[in-house]
């Protein structure tokens, strides 16, 4: 049975191939009904555009590369989620690789993407030498998400607020009476950013911060929590760099027999699903994942059509989320 065409789909919807074509494209210049009426015929038919003479024509592959630094954080999947949102709605597929992986193996990190001839890149996390991205960046748009290092003119940055949201974190601690609060440190631009906002925000209030650093991973947030609860000024809460940290927070509390909040009051960042389990609870900063994956995608499309531009940095707002792992200091309650 021969294949369903773009013209038997204008028939059937009852409007013209150049119609058809701009609702395929997931252009905004088509009215409701009309577009409507496309999907309807389209979905009945069982039409499939063919993306390579559509390619060719267009002399775009209608794809997007993202380069994702961990699959293994969470935080990313809400990133992509609104990344892939918008990139769908405008007709364009995401092709997704990792970069901790390719990087282990020994594989080039943007090539494959060139080769593939994607439209565009969008670099999610923290890379450990942004200048791999100078090439890749003369040739097609790049947009760099969720993380904050300095990146080559004419990339986008977007990203959360990483000062402002370990402000707020810290002085919930401090609102509730701790004065001895240890950080659990991360590293790169995002971990800088959030460990100095920390001490500055501390000594703001006359306190002196408490630092260990980690490897931002659930065990590196133990390690980091046990040489904290070791010390002889043993802090009464912890601020971890992220979520997962903090879960290793958790951990290395409960075997050192604290109770959380009571004995120590413990915090993330990031907001993640690990925040939301009901078992975890966690008081936590949320830095708008999806905002920020659905601001790069809108990025990426002004560059398509602005190629050239200066590069714009813009920072989603973060919100404190306030849970069950922090409670006043045990000389506070007790």
């Amino acid at each position: 049975m021969k294949p369903p065409t773009i013209r038997d789909v204008a028939d059937r919807a009852g409007v013209s191939k150049s119609l058809v074509s701009l609702v395929l494209r997931g252009s905004g210049q088509v009215r409701p009904e009309k577009r409507e009426a496309v999907l309807r015929a389209v979905r009945e038919l069982g039409y499939r555009p063919n993306a390579a003479a559509r390619s060719l024509s267009e002399q775009r592959t209608r794809t997007v590369g993202v380069l994702l630094n961990d699959l293994r954080n969470p935080w990313y999947v809400d990133l992509l989620d609104g990344l892939n949102s918008l990139l769908y709605e405008n007709g364009l597929h995401m092709l997704l690789a990792d970069a901790r992986l390719n990087r282990r193996i020994g594989h080039d990190l943007t090539g494959p993407f060139l080769d593939l001839g994607v439209d565009g890149l969008v670099v999610v996390g923290t890379l450990p030498d942004p200048g791999v991205l100078g090439t890749v960046a003369e040739r097609i748009p790049v947009v760099v998400a969720g993380a904050r290092e300095p990146v080559l003119p004419g990339v986008d940055v977007v990203a959360g607020d990483d000062e402002a949201g370990a402000r707020l974190v810290t002085e919930h601690l401090i609102g509730l009476g701790h004065r001895r609060i240890g950080h659990i440190a991360g590293y790169g631009a995002v971990g800088e950013l959030r460990r100095r906002s920390f001490e500055a925000t501390m000594r703001a209030h006359g306190a002196e911060p408490l630092v260990e650093p980690s490897d931002m991973t659930e065990e590196g947030g133990y390690r980091a929590t046990v040489r904290l609860l070791s010390r002889p000024d043993r802090p009464t809460a912890v601020c971890a760099v992220n979520d997962i940290a903090s879960v290793g927070a958790l951990s290395a509390a409960e075997e050192l027999g604290l109770r959380v909040p009571r004995d120590l009051s413990v915090t993330g960042y990031d907001n993640t699903s690990i925040a939301r389990l009901r078992h975890v609870w966690l008081t936590t900063v949320d830095t708008a994942p999806l905002e920020v994956g659905r601001r790069a995608a809108r990025c990426l499309l002004e560059r398509f059509e602005r190629p050239g531009e200066a590069g714009r940095t813009q920072l989603a707002v973060p919100t404190l989320e306030v849970r069950g792992t922090t409670a006043a200091p045990p000389d506070l309650t007790g």
